[in-house]
């Protein structure tokens, strides 16, 4: 991997894949974002955790490119991509599904949207959710695949465009707290055979601490990098690991972060 350079200067190599350099997000006099610096490492699992409003998904949509930042910039692998989408695959935290398409014809939408999706990107989707636990379904269309199956298919999606980095923004919401653990032990699967590196936005400490390598607290309003934690729990993680000390410690420390009242 390359760092960015001044002009004329050769790049610097480095582990880091995406680097935000201060990017900041102002609406007229209000501020939604503060400057954020943050570098992240090819192929790490970060979660950031904050109060609803803090700017998470503002700093997931910059990073996206969907959203051009006030401040600052965004590089990934050297290379400056602030305000230029198509660099990073993101799944929100609704599905998102075609109803009228099966998991297969969601799984290739990206590429049936471009005019390109050929026999080979059906056999390429119908190959990711065997390995992935839907080969069973993927004639099946979204209204007879529970919610747990229905997030499957849009994160099979996002793999689907073929991007080092995938932003998840609190894909796992809105399912029961069963599924949820399964989904996050499926997504560490995923994670671990992809070598994709991945943002996750979660309200849920728990979860937060489970995925991660690294966790990254944001204040309230105006957002901002209030703390970062790192997760030296050993992978692979499994239920058990959610009743360790190291666990209920890291958590702890999280919540810590999270709850901490400036003095100005």
């Amino acid at each position: 991997m390359s760092a960015p350079a001044p002009p004329g200067e050769p790049p610097v190599m480095t582990d880091t894949k995406l680097t935000i350099d201060g990017a900041g997000v102002t609406y007229g006099h209000t501020v939604a974002l503060a400057e954020t610096h943050l570098d992240v490492k090819d192929g790490e699992f970060i979660t950031l955790v904050g109060p609803s409003g803090c700017g998470k998904t503002t700093l997931m949509n910059v990073i996206a490119g969907l959203q051009a930042p006030t401040t600052g910039r965004v590089i990934m692998d050297g290379t400056d991509i602030t305000g230029k989408p198509g660099h990073a695959g993101y799944m929100f935290q609704k599905d998102h599904l075609i109803p009228w398409r099966t998991v297969t014809g969601n799984i290739v939408l990206g590429a049936a949207l471009t005019g390109r999706a050929t026999k080979a990107d059906r056999a390429a989707a119908r190959e990711l959710a065997t390995r992935y636990g839907l080969g069973d379904f993927v004639d099946h269309y979204p209204h007879a695949l529970s919610g747990g199956m229905r997030q499957r298919v849009a994160l099979m999606r996002t793999l689907a465009f073929h991007k080092d980095v995938l932003l998840l923004d609190e894909p796992f919401g809105a399912l029961d707290a069963q599924t949820r653990l399964d989904m996050q032990q499926w997504l560490l699967d995923v994670w671990a055979d992809s070598g994709r590196t991945i943002l996750f936005i979660t309200h849920d400490v728990d979860e937060a601490v489970f995925l991660a390598d690294r966790v990254v607290v944001m204040s309230p309003r105006p957002g901002r990098i209030q703390a970062v934690h790192h997760v030296p729990l050993p992978r692979p993680r499994t239920v058990d690991t959610l009743m360790t000390p190291d666990f209920m410690n890291l958590k702890s420390q999280v919540l810590s972060g999270l709850y901490h009242k400036d003095d100005q």
